[in-house]
């Protein structure tokens, strides 16, 4: 393997990145709303197939995130994990971004619980008429490692 093939890595296959998204539970999410980009460090839930939940918590007073949300097209996340050791594994899915309906609820705060960073805070968010939960439905997936076994 030469050194660039080595900096590059190694494509991950479909079940390789469903492991990276059930254990990773932290990513950045970045989305753009009249061309400005925005990346926002985020907990999410993945529900193992095609969904993953982002429940935005303390709204600021401008509703940055919720803005960003509601005028893209399409979103990108991104999750990684990095060894001290020098290896690393990393993936990106894009897709749209949608606020989910109170009848989504139980399978948000299901995928949520399962592998979100922080899920114990799921426990202060009761059912609401609308809670303040996205769904990004992947559409497209890739994942590399370098140094993974």
């Amino acid at each position: 393997m030469t050194a660039a093939h080595s900096l590059l890595g190694l494509e991950l296959d479909d079940a390789a990145i469903d492991d990276v998204l059930t254990e990773m539970g932290i990513g950045v999410l970045s989305m753009s709303a009249d061309g400005v980009p925005y990346g926002v460090p985020l907990s999410f839930g993945y529900d193992g197939e095609d969904t993953l939940y982002f429940l935005f918590l303390d709204a600021s007073t401008d509703l940055r995130k919720e803005t960003y949300a509601e005028q893209a097209d399409t979103v990108s996340f991104t999750t990684f994990d990095v060894d001290p050791e020098g290896s690393w594994r990393s993936v990106i899915v894009s897709g749209s971004l949608n606020r989910i309906t109170i009848d989504e609820w139980d399978a948000a705060r299901a995928a949520m619980a399962d592998n979100a960073y922080q899920s114990e805070l799921l426990e202060k968010y009761e059912l609401q008429e609308n809670p303040n939960v996205w769904a990004l439905t992947i559409d497209d997936r890739a994942g590399r490692a370098v140094g993974q076994e």
